[in-house]
């Protein structure tokens, strides 16, 4: 095989993925038996920043990101307490911050936008990659995200890089928030909407467009396709009547669908 190449890949993968699991579990949750101590995981970070920017770039960016665990570790874990208050089904804080893809997503999200906002390249989409491809959800590292963001179940979930979201906003499986269609000259434009506060969006639906917005307080229903504002307040949702057919039991048709 031509190992030459076009493009030359910065760093092994697999060096980074347990730097994104630390950081996670050892610097902001404090598992035992750490995969790095706290110096040794930010050389780890560091080294990796090495092969992608500049020495001096590296170190700001490393000093900034390491300095905002602290905020990210009490907002994570009052969030943790906003998921189990959410879901009946969860047993403990700590089964949330162990085992919710909803949780590991968002928390995911936070560390990403971080660097997201500080112009670090590669890293961000890396960091949002990761948990795409442990719990299903796609968080772009560019969207804005208030306080209290709530996912269940979560899988199938997109929320593209201009996406707004305010605080108290719940969202269930297979919502997306995109764009109407895709071009590169829209690079530097809002493409993606504006949920405001205390919007719930049921598991489905698909909200397009970077001047729709979804006013305060408005519930939409499952399977939506909306690609214009919605006012405050409002209720939207599907008034299709499903068929339902008695089914005929014989050999030749077991279903009728």
């Amino acid at each position: 095989m031509n190992h030459i190449t076009k493009y030359t890949i910065p760093f092994n993968k697999k060096e980074l993925d347990p730097i994104i699991e630390s950081i996670l579990y050892d610097a902001i949750f404090s598992q035992p038996n750490t995969t790095y101590k706290k110096q040794e995981l930010f050389n780890q970070f560091n080294k990796i920043l090495l092969k992608i920017v500049p020495e001096t770039k590296a170190e700001k960016i490393s000093l900034y990101f390491f300095d905002q665990l602290e905020s990210v570790k009490r907002e994570l874990e009052h969030l943790a307490f906003v998921f189990y208050k959410n879901d009946p089904a969860s047993k403990s804080e700590i089964e949330i911050i162990l085992a919710y893809p909803g949780f590991l997503a968002i928390a995911i999200y936070r560390l990403a936008n971080i660097l997201y906002k500080i112009n670090t390249p590669i890293l961000p989409r890396y960091f949002s990659e990761y948990a795409h491809s442990k719990t299903g959800i796609d968080i772009h590292p560019g969207a804005t995200i208030g306080k209290n963001f709530y996912i269940d179940h979560g899988t199938g979930i997109v929320i593209g890089e201009t996406t707004v979201i305010g605080d108290d906003v719940k969202i269930y499986q297979s919502v997306t928030l995109g764009a109407f269609y895709v071009s590169k000259d829209l690079a530097d434009k809002k493409r993606h909407p504006t949920i405001e506060n205390n919007v719930t969006i049921y598991a489905g639906a698909t909200i397009l467009g970077g001047t729709t917005v979804i006013g305060e307080n408005a519930i939409i229903g499952g399977n939506v396709w909306i690609t214009e504002s919605i006012e405050e307040n409002s209720i939207v949702y599907q008034t299709q009547t499903p068929i339902i057919k008695k089914q005929k039991i014989d050999n030749e048709n077991q279903y009728i669908i």
